[in-house]
């Protein structure tokens, strides 16, 4: 059974919130691989990260969760920013606190992330060479979508105006309007139409409902953050990461699975895609007949390439 102790690292100015998790008979003087494991977007480290967490803990790996700057327990004003560049940066800082602790082999660590924190892991790891293997679960580039729209369904006119709408209203919070806020899933079953996404619907059930909602989880962000995220791909240099090795695990009715699809088809060797058969987005998120699949793939994967 393994243990977990709240902990607080450093990101510049800013307290960061975490979970490390240790295995059983964990001990001082042993050196042990560590993973830091990143949530969604709308996630904190108390749902499906913190799931992931603790079952590879359970295997003999030292796991970090930690909560967004801007978010959750961490630090950073405003609040509830979903900046790409500010959470590839989170990563790196949760790698200088792995590597800190005395019981942590610097030469053996991975990262891994679900859904937009899978996007953000693998953008990290293009330019962190700390990080020796990346993984994604149900992986999302939060740019791909933001620039597109989901499942790339945006005309050119569409995209120009998400981005003239972000200039107004950062125009308007300039001269002293309250900033505007969005939800990343619906609101409630009400706001859930026939054109809504399977992704939608799943993950409004996953954060909105008794299945997995948490009190640091608010279902919103700064509408003024889209530019960002539009600029932002997270696999533009993913061929780089090379020789270091890269595993997507995705659902195969997942209507999310084009982002792992590309993305692995852009990456060099090492790399797999690795389909759970009958699984959507978010049955990876808690359903332990697909979760328990995708930590033992996990288990495999960061077991032969943080030797």
């Amino acid at each position: 059974m393994s243990t977990k102790q709240k902990v607080f690292f450093p990101n510049k100015t800013l307290k960061m919130s975490g979970e490390i998790y240790f295995p059983e008979g964990f001990d001082t003087e042993m050196k042990y691989p560590g993973i830091v494991v990143t949530h969604p977007g709308n996630g904190v480290k108390e749902q499906v990260a913190g799931l992931y967490a603790r079952l590879l803990s359970e295997r003999g790996f030292i796991t970090l969760a930690f909560d967004a700057s801007h978010q959750g327990e961490s630090e950073g004003l405003p609040r509830f920013l979903e900046d790409p560049t500010r959470r590839v940066e989170d990563i790196r800082c949760a790698i200088d606190y792995l590597v800190t602790l005395p019981y942590i082999d610097e030469e053996r660590i991975g990262a891994m992330g679900i859904c937009a924190g899978a996007g953000y892991s693998i953008n990290a790891a293009q330019t962190e060479y700390r990080i020796k293997a990346v993984a994604g679960i149900s992986t999302w580039d939060v740019g791909d979508s933001q620039r597109n729209g989901f499942a790339r369904c945006w005309t050119d006119e569409e995209k120009k105006q998400m981005l003239r709408e972000v200039a107004l209203q950062r125009t308007r919070e300039a001269r002293g309007e309250a900033p505007l806020y969005v939800g990343y899933v619906p609101n409630s079953q009400e706001e859930i139409t026939e054109k809504t996404s399977t992704i939608q619907r799943e993950a409004y059930e996953y954060y909105c409902t008794p299945r997995a909602s948490h009190p640091n989880s608010h279902n919103k962000f700064l509408f003024t953050c889209n530019d960002r995220l539009a600029a932002f791909n997270a696999f533009d240099l993913i061929e780089t990461i090379s020789p270091r090795p890269i595993l997507f695990i995705v659902g195969s009715k997942a209507d999310t699975i084009y982002f792992s699809q590309d993305a692995y088809n852009k990456a060099n060797e090492p790399k797999e895609l690795y389909q759970l058969e009958g699984a959507t987005h978010v049955d990876l998120y808690d359903k332990m007949e697909y979760v328990d699949q995708a930590v033992e793939k996990l288990n495999t994967f960061f077991s032969s390439n943080l030797k």
